[in-house]
């Protein structure tokens, strides 16, 4: 069987968005997490890769200063 799964639609990353790309915004960073924590891949999300690894960057080091979650 075929399983279709649906993941939700990002914003574009405008230039708004970008200055958003901050540890220390843990509400922006959780629009891409999944629910079991891991970070949404560049082809799934969108995100262009310059901006992506801005992006792991930011979550990897939220995690370490326990803003986000490493699992859920």
């Amino acid at each position: 069987m075929f399983r279709s799964y649906r993941f939700k639609k990002f914003p574009a990353m405008t230039d708004e968005n970008v200055s958003k790309l901050n540890y220390m915004n843990p509400d922006f960073l959780k629009m891409f997490l999944m629910e079991s924590g891991r970070i949404i891949p560049t082809r799934v999300s969108k995100v262009p890769q310059k901006h992506q690894r801005k992006l792991t960057r930011a979550i990897k080091l939220a995690r370490y200063l326990a803003l986000l979650p490493y699992t859920d």
